[in-house]
């Protein structure tokens, strides 16, 4: 069998899993209507909250949607007040009926503006944190009770267990809350650590899986005895960013001022990741340290960029910062933060787009908290009044940032000249499963190189040096340029390239670890496309709206499944196993996950859950095939690769058997069936190293688009036209790009074709 080409790019990708954001599309303000049966709603709400036990039961209909039994109840700390008629709510769909969700997520949480006149430090500070690490989504809804508008409100993801398994990639391990839950007697320090006792710990953490507390102590020991082994517990660049984000800005009812407002999940390599939380005190509005008066707004404009690195009651910040490699990188985090936030303005554009979602909700809330005009000047300016306590000033964001930023550019630690990296590359640009791969980069002004990398169903990056000895595909021995070389395995890779002088240090990119360059492998058989919440989109022959996956055949010859596996369960790769089944080339292959072996065709012998899993296609020796980690699963609607086959997993329309498309707009039909339709035939030459021709026929004139595009899925070349019938030839030059894999489309008003061509100069 002649094997398929493996394309390697150069490009940017998250650090996440393809997730559900419709509910909390920051466009979008959703409608929530409370319906109780109880007059005396609100006193018995109230009693609940004082008890801290317990839900109301309602009906909840979200835009229209209809949830029953849903359970709510007041939430927070100060932001909470009986006095007040618009209180935070807690509601939980799934109270009483199982699963219960509107697009996955099974807790709205509802936040009411408190201290916060310009009412976007969550939503803002929330899409701040998510370039940066995993953070919730956060937009806004009207909410209404029993009829009455009570008013507009912030609406924040919950830090759930769907949470984790869409960004952690597991759902099961140790997770907690920081939280604080009694009296801790003046002492604020997070992450401390007192012995093995659990019970000494309940004043600090919420538990929210099934077990942990060993887990937590471990990870704790660990940090304050053996902190030179920290990296084995504690995912530390993802601390980094956290520790950066909270100092930067002025975000002290946090863990690097107070034990609470964060999460730590434990993932599967055995460490735990922190999880922002509860950010609407951003930008300066917390002002309360250990030991002192409140800071004024000076203070906070010139807060310590290692605030609290000195104070070993803080080990959050001490047993880390005080690394000097560390302490370098988180320099290099915060400068890369202050660089996003301050290019040509962003953030405060940024807040002012978002009240402009908001403006009129704003202006029609009958119980808003501060004025109008208050809403409008928090963003330059401090404002006060508000809810008690009364005559508190709220600072203006960017009365606190642009000052901030100016001050930390100051400092001689944000002064010192880091490493420059460029012209990150990786070649060749087509190879296969098991070759070697080389990467390199133009790198100036440093001492020290490295490679992090990882294959993309991981989340734990493997570090190793790169060399600019000659040797490793570097060019000339010291003439800057840094190389190395991995073996490309069976999934696609994420790498970055870390560079140090000893004085300051560089990511390429920037955002690593949460932000990567990808290289993508593409499989002989790939999983291409999954859906796990089908309602309606298709049904088995039986008529049943089953779960399904889809494979995709990416090379020229036929290929025998018989004996391979499909599995949802790491631990068990081998849970099904195929009958004698072939996979002709460039063709589609449906297998229904609905736990009904009995019926005819391909039934595995396990569902896909909503929520989150792991799909794992394995060959007749149980080798790892093809892998997909993907959490919340949205109704009706697929995950699959875009280019199809090969690409990156995103959400999508459903392409059931057909090729798949990269959005979610419908202006990409899925093709439907004809007697005789268009025919895209293979370019030839292919591959080509300049001319190659592009022949297409049609069987009865047509509207015409033919498109080339590159392996990210950006458009080259576009020919659109009325065309008469039968056969037309279009040439293709490709002298002005780059080598690699093409795809080219041809659409008609109700077809859509694609064939693949590889430019080799």
């Amino acid at each position: 069998m002649k094997r398929s080409l493996t394309l390697l790019t150069l490009s940017f990708a998250f650090a996440k899993i393809a997730s559900v954001q419709d509910f909390y599309d920051i466009n979008t303000i959703n409608t929530i209507e409370i319906v109780f049966t109880q007059p005396n709603w609100n006193e018995i709400l109230d009693s609940l909250y004082a008890t801290g036990e317990g839900r109301l039961a309602g009906t909840v209909f979200i835009n229209g949607q209809q949830l029953d039994s849903a359970g709510v109840r007041y939430k927070g700390n100060s932001s909470y007040q009986y006095q007040m008629v618009k209180k935070p709510l807690n509601i939980k769909l799934d109270y009483i009926i199982p699963d219960q969700n509107i697009d996955g997520y099974g807790t709205i949480k509802l936040s009411n503006g408190f201290k916060d006149p310009s009412l976007v430090r969550e939503t803002l500070g929330y899409e701040i944190a998510r370039n940066y690490m995993p953070a919730s989504n956060a937009n806004y809804a009207k909410v209404y009770i029993n009829g009455g508008y009570i008013g507009l409100y912030t609406s924040v993801q919950d830090v759930d267990r769907n949470f984790a398994q869409t960004h952690f990639l597991s759902n099961e391990n140790a997770f907690f809350k920081g939280e604080i839950n009694g009296n801790l007697q003046g002492f604020n320090g997070a992450w401390n650590y007192f012995g093995q006792d659990s019970s000494l710990y309940y004043d600090r953490y919420t538990i929210e899986s099934d077990h942990g507390w060993a887990d937590l102590t471990g990870f704790l020991d660990t940090l304050n005895n053996h902190s030179g082994f920290m990296d084995e517990v504690l995912n530390v660049d993802r601390h980094f960013w956290m520790l950066a984000y909270d100092i930067l800005l002025v975000n002290l009812d946090s863990p690097v001022n107070m034990p609470q407002n964060f999460y730590i999940y434990k993932d599967d390599e055995g460490r735990f990741n922190p999880v922002i939380w509860d950010v609407n005190e951003t930008f300066g509005v917390f002002r309360n340290v250990t030991g002192g008066p409140p800071l004024s707004n000076y203070d906070m404009q010139h807060l310590d960029p290692f605030f609290n690195s000195g104070n070993p009651d803080y080990p959050i910040v001490s047993k880390v910062l005080n690394i000097p490699l560390y302490r370098r990188i988180y320099t290099a985090h915060v400068k890369t933060m202050m660089d996003d936030l301050s290019g040509n303005g962003w953030y405060v554009a940024r807040a002012l787009e978002i009240q402009d979602i908001i403006d009129e909700e704003v202006q029609n809330d009958p119980n808003k908290l501060y004025t109008y005009d208050d809403f409008i000047n928090n963003i330059y300016n401090s404002v006060g009044g508000g809810p008690p306590p009364q005559g508190q000033s709220i600072i203006g964001i960017a009365e606190l940032m642009g000052t901030r930023i100016t001050y930390l550019n100051s400092l001689q630690e944000f002064q010192a000249e880091a490493p420059a990296i460029s012209d990150v590359t990786n070649t060749p640009a087509i190879i296969f499963q098991g070759d070697e791969v080389w990467i390199t980069a133009n790198i100036s002004n440093t001492v020290a190189v490295q490679l992090g990398y990882c294959s993309m169903d991981q989340i734990r990056f493997t570090k190793t040096n790169m060399f600019d000895d000659g040797n490793h595909n570097d060019g000339a021995a010291g003439d800057g340029i840094y190389g190395i070389s991995i073996t490309a395995g069976n999934t696609n890779i994420a790498y970055y390239i870390f560079a140090d002088n000893d004085e300051a240090v560089s990511f390429s990119p920037p955002r690593a670890e949460y932000e990567y360059y990808t290289i993508t492998v593409m499989n002989d058989v790939a999983i291409n496309e999954f859906m796990a919440d089908n309602e309606t989109t298709i049904s088995d022959q039986d008529g049943e709206y089953d779960d399904w996956i889809e494979l995709y055949n990416n090379t020229s010859g036929t290929v025998s499944l018989g004996g391979w596996y499909l599995s949802d369960d790491a631990t068990n790769p081998g849970k099904w196993v195929f009958p004698d089944t072939v996979i002709a080339s460039g063709e589609y292959l449906i297998v229904w996950a609905d736990e009904d072996q009995e019926q005819e065709g391909l039934h595995a012998n396990f569902k896909l859950s909503a929520s989150g899993e792991v799909i794992m296609l394995s060959d007749a020796g149980l080798n790892l095939m093809d892998q997909i980690n993907f959490g919340i699963q949205k109704t009706d609607t697929t995950t699959g690769r875009f280019p199809n086959g090969i690409g990156n997993f995103i959400e999508m329309i459903p392409t059931f058997g057909y090729e798949n498309v990269d959005s979610l707009s419908g202006e990409d039909e899925i093709p439907v069936a004809q007697t005789e339709k268009p025919v895209l035939k293979q370019n030839y030459p292919n591959p080509f190293s300049r001319n190659t021709t592009l022949t297409f026929v049609l069987p009865e004139p047509a509207n015409v688009c033919l498109e080339v595009f590159d392996i990210f899925g950006r458009k080259v070349v576009i020919f659109k036209g009325w065309l008469e019938d039968g056969e037309h030839d279009y040439q293709f030059n490709g002298d002005q790009y780059p080598s690699g894999l093409y795809f080219t489309l041809l659409r008609t008003d109700d077809s859509v074709q694609q064939i693949k061509m590889v430019l080799a100069k």
